[in-house]
C-alpha cells in the first residue's frame, strides 16, 4: 500500500514527527556511561504515554522476527545495527548506541533513528561512520523532489555511503509511511537513479542509511530481534521521516533547535 496524505493528513504527521524528535532528544540526553537500556525502554514508554500516543514496536510482529517486539524503542549497541531489542546492559564509555523510534499519533506514523557515541572516549573510526550515515541521509532528502523516483534516492544515499569506502547491505532499508510504520514503496540504500516509484507531493517516506564498518552481512542475535555486523564491527544507523511536497521534502521529525539558538 502507498499513501498519499491530505493536507489534512500531513499536519497530523507533522505533530507526529515533532514528538519523535523532541523524545529521541530527550533520551539522548539521559543516554549517559551506567544507563541501563532497558531504562532507555522504560523512560521512550512513559514519553509516549505522556503525549497519548501509541508506540509503533510493542505489538509489531513480522515475519523476519520473533515478535511481538515487546518494547517500545529498538536500542542497538556497537556492533547491533537494527532491531536492537533493550536488554539488562548498561552503557559504557566510549559505546556507539542507535535510538531508532516509531510512534502513532492522532492516525499518523512517524519513524527516526539516531546514532552517537556515550561518554567521552571516542573509538576509532567511530565519528567517521556515524558522519557517513548523516551525509548519506541528507542527500537522499535533497534527491526527494516531487517528480523524481525512488531510485534516484537511493542511488543517492549509495554514493555517498561506497565513497566512503562502507560496504551497502540491500535486504533493509527506507519504507513508506503514514497511517502505518511499514508500507511500500521500499527505499534501498543503493539503487539506479530514474528507476521506480514516481514521487508525489503527499507521499511520506522514511529514509535511513546505515552501514557496518568491513561487511554487508548480518547476523540475528539468538533474542530473534536484534540484528548485528557478522564481523562484530560497529555499525552507524540515521532516519527521518520525510513529507514529499511541492516545494521539495520536508523532513517531519528534525529536531526544534535549542533555546536562543539562531533560526
Amino acid at each position: 500500500m502507498i499513501e498519499i496524505l491530505t493536507p489534512r493528513e500531513l499536519n497530523r504527521a507533522r505533530e507526529t514527527g515533532a514528538l519523535v524528535a523532541s523524545i529521541l532528544q530527550t533520551l539522548k540526553t539521559r543516554s549517559v556511561v551506567g544507563t541501563n537500556l532497558l531504562d532507555i525502554d522504560r523512560w521512550a514508554k512513559a514519553l509516549i504515554l505522556e503525549a497519548e500516543a501509541q508506540s509503533c514496536y510493542v505489538d509489531y510482529a513480522p515475519s523476519f522476527g520473533r515478535g511481538p517486539f515487546g518494547h517500545y524503542i529498538c536500542t542497538a549497541v556497537n556492533d547491533a545495527v537494527l532491531h536492537g531489542l533493550p536488554h539488562d546492559y548498561a552503557l559504557a564509555d566510549g559505546d556507539l548506541l542507535t535510538l531508532d523510534l516509531a510512534v502513532t499519533k492522532d492516525g499518523m506514523a512517524a519513524d527516526s533513528a539516531i546514532s552517537f557515541l556515550v561518554g567521552e572516549s571516542r573509538p576509532e573510526g567511530s565519528v567517521a561512520m556515524i558522519l557517513a550515515t548523516e551525509l548519506a541521509l541528507a542527500a537522499g532528502i535533497a534527491a526527494a523532489q516531487p517528480g523524481a523516483r525512488i531510485g534516484d534516492i537511493s542511488h543517492a544515499i549509495g554514493s555517498v555511503l561506497s565513497e566512503a569506502g562502507y560496504p551497502i547491505n540491500v535486504e533493509f532499508g527506507g519504507h513508506g509511511i503514514g497511517s502505518t510504520m511499514h508500507q511500500d514503496p521500499h527505499v534501498s540504500n543503493t539503487g539506479r537513479p530514474g528507476r521506480g516509484y514516481t514521487l508525489r507531493p503527499g507521499l511520506l517516506l522514511a529514509l535511513e542509511p546505515w552501514v557496518m564498518a568491513d561487511t554487508d552481512e548480518l547476523v540475528t542475535d539468538p533474542d530473534g530481534w536484534t540484528l548485528r555486523s557478522a564481523t562484530g564491527a560497529r555499525t552507524a544507523h540515521s532516519e527521518h521521516t520525510i513529507a514529499i511536497t511541492v516545494d521539495g521534502a520536508e523532513i517531519l521529525t528534525l529536531p526544534a533547535a535549542p533555546a536562543g539558538a539562531p533560526r
